[in-house]
């Protein structure tokens, strides 16, 4: 189920429960890719009752609970409110009978019009095949990411000197995204791309595990077709938690998401 639409599509049991299939492919080492997880979430929330009128997910607060594991899984969608131009729903991904990750969903209608004003530029980055691929086994890494046979990144060379042992410290990585199937980007498989890998403690020298803990998400328009620009930042790392803040442009330049999430890091004993 390499094909986004399919490893993300939920089948209606009633009452507002939607049975889907946890693809492995969407993983990173053994665990089920954060922003995958919630687009399952997004997509049981566009097709629930309070989906008809209100088809795109605009905003997203996910919080991860525990690890779900490939394979079946229920989303179970309560709507809070039904509004003129908003729906707003409380989402939750159960696997044996426990809640693995709970979201808010605000639904609404987007477009593809520019934006009115806008403070962010898109980051600036090498041409496409200038840039790093990342690969499902990445050079000496103690586990594989899956994600990167279904999502097509191209990292920017100047943010790799952490694979050769010496990591910038600037927090910052930045790379092109397209997904590997081919596909268009739409509102759903942006989520993907707001929680993108390696995370950005690679670049401070902090490698390991970052399981996200929470991840909070605006999808702001529908993008152009093509591949899109990705920039993750962190702004703070302490009592073993890191910020990241994700910013993504489409081929036209418009900021079209954006994403906070809160992370675990372990960090080095610095005594």
């Amino acid at each position: 189920m390499g094909i986004f639409q399919e490893a993300t599509a939920v089948t209606a049991h009633g009452d507002g429960a939607f049975g889907a299939t946890l693809d492995a492919q969407w993983s990173v080492g053994s665990r089920l890719h954060g922003g995958y997880l919630l687009a399952i979430l997004g997509r049981a929330a566009c097709e629930s009752a309070a989906g008809g009128g209100h088809p795109h997910v605009t905003a997203v607060s996910g919080t991860f609970i525990e690890p779900p594991e490939p394979g079946a899984a229920v989303a179970r969608v309560e709507t809070l409110r039904v509004g003129r131009t908003v729906a707003q729903v409380r989402a939750a991904l159960v696997q044996e009978d426990r809640i693995r990750v709970e979201a808010h969903i605000t639904l609404g209608l987007l477009d593809d019009a520019d934006p009115w004003w806008s403070a962010h530029e898109p980051v600036q980055l090498p041409p496409e095949q200038d840039c790093f691929r990342m690969t499902v086994d990445p050079p000496g890494a103690s586990f594989s990411v899956p994600l990167m046979g279904v999502i097509e990144e191209r990292l920017d060379p100047a943010h790799l000197a952490f694979a050769a042992g010496a990591p910038s410290g600037r927090g910052v990585m930045a790379s092109w995204q397209r997904l590997a199937d081919g596909s268009d980007w739409d509102p759903l498989s942006l989520l993907v791309a707001l929680d993108p890998v390696p995370p950005v403690s690679f670049d401070l020298g902090l490698s390991g595990w970052v399981p996200t803990i929470q991840l909070s998400a605006y999808l702001r328009r529908l993008p152009a077709p093509g591949p899109v620009r990705v920039r993750l930042a962190a702004t703070d790392i302490s009592g073993e938690r890191m910020d990241e803040v994700a910013h993504v442009w489409d081929d036209k330049g418009r900021l079209v998401a954006q994403a906070t999430q809160l992370a675990a890091v372990r960090l080095p004993d610095r005594r």
